[in-house]
């Protein structure tokens, strides 16, 4: 599945100008402040406005292309679209809510994979039900399903956690993972939320006044130094994959696995996915997989192992690159693990960044190649600050 942008349009205030590509399944988030074009942007993928210029192509074919006149309808353009509300209709019961897109698609889901979509969304339970007799968590879910069930080409995710209260996001989240994981389906996630970003995207594309200004890995995207007026001077950091290795619920704590090096966080909940699963599969999981991300503003650094301090995250790193960011403030990019020449860049070993001061950086003679211990006071796990030094 692909799809090429390659559009301008000007509606009100705002001159989109948006070109790139999508060429995987998973999350490609579409980010950047209110007002940058990114509801503009889903919209014309899905059919709903005719941009004045430009071309747009789902696997091989046109569906817009401003030149030749052709622009076909929603319909024909095997688009799922997930709104900020959920927009399910409440005379239905969940059930005909979700099979509404189904009996409608062009190519319908065997049973097989309609049941299979149900378990993954944790909505077999909810079928009989209407729409007023839903939370605002099971209500996105049923969306997500109805959305899901069309079997579209492309799945259009517009901000569907923004009028959720905190609880109800952490409800969905997992289930958004999931579909990530599980489906093979390429997605764009419009969002203004960083720490939704770091967790769900594989890619990032980040807008501001309706111009594309980066796009690539996420992973590489918020380590950008120079991107940070965009995501976040506070936010800057990196997103690093994981794994939870176990529990300590006495203690508790929860353990993490990361490129061979072990974190520590306060015990983490059982993911609502785990709940859902039959007793007797609970044991068979697979580990749990998550994404750590690890502000540059909540990590120092060390020459030596510091001795007798309440953090628990103390790590092995080699300074990779010194990059001045503000007159008297420098980003110090840490690779995990020591002994790593300064021109390599292993796939294994991860990139974490402190945010310190020139003078800092001076007084301790911060030098390329330096093996030195980056000491962690804090890091997002699942969406939730963990303080690690508790």
């Amino acid at each position: 599945m692909t799809l090429q942008i390659d559009i301008r349009h000007k509606i009100g205030a705002l001159h989109l100008d948006a070109c790139f590509n999508v060429d995987r399944p998973g999350i490609t988030a579409l980010f950047g402040p209110s007002g940058s074009g990114k509801t503009t942007l889903i919209n014309a993928i899905a059919g709903l406005i005719r941009p004045d210029h430009g071309t747009i192509t789902l696997n091989d074919n046109t569906v817009f292309d401003r030149k030749n006149n052709i622009h076909l309808p929603p319909r024909k353009r095997r688009v799922g679209y997930v709104f900020q509300d959920a927009r399910l209709f409440p005379h239905l019961s969940v059930r005909k809510n979700l099979y509404f897109a189904h009996r409608r698609s062009p190519s319908p889901l065997p049973d097989s994979e309609i049941d299979a979509i149900i378990t993954m969304l944790g909505i077999g339970g909810l079928l009989s039900r209407r729409p007023a007799k839903l939370s605002g968590g099971e209500k996105q879910r049923i969306s997500l399903g109805r959305a899901l069930l069309g079997n579209p080409d492309i799945l259009l995710l517009d901000e569907p956690l923004s009028a959720l209260d905190q609880a109800r996001k952490n409800e969905i989240l997992p289930y958004l993972e999931a579909l990530r994981d599980q489906r093979r389906l390429p997605i764009l996630y419009v969002s203004h939320a960083i720490d939704e970003v770091a967790r769900l995207a594989d890619n990032m594309v980040v807008m501001e006044n309706g111009q594309v200004r980066a796009s690539g890995s996420v992973f590489d995207i918020l380590a950008r130094t120079d991107l940070t007026a965009l995501t976040g001077q506070f936010d800057t950091g990196a997103v690093i994959p994981a794994t939870v290795t176990g529990h300590n619920k006495q203690g508790g704590i929860s353990y993490l696995g990361c490129a061979g090096h072990q974190l520590i966080v306060p015990l983490l909940p059982p993911s609502p996915l785990d709940r859902d699963a039959a007793p007797d599969m609970i044991a068979n999981l697979p580990p749990r997989q998550t994404r750590l991300h690890i502000r540059a503003r909540d990590v120092m650094i060390a020459t030596t192992i510091p001795d007798a301090i309440s953090a628990n995250n103390i790590l092995p790193t080699t300074i990779f690159a010194l990059t001045p960011v503000t007159p008297d403030g420098i980003d110090v990019a840490l690779r995990l693990g020591h002994n790593h020449s300064n021109t390599e860049k292993p796939l294994t070993s991860p990139v974490i960044h402190a945010r310190i001061t020139a003078w800092s950086a001076q007084r301790l003679d911060l030098q390329l190649g330096q093996q030195v211990y980056a000491i962690i006071k804090s890091v997002t796990v699942d969406g939730k600050m963990r303080e690690t030094d508790a």
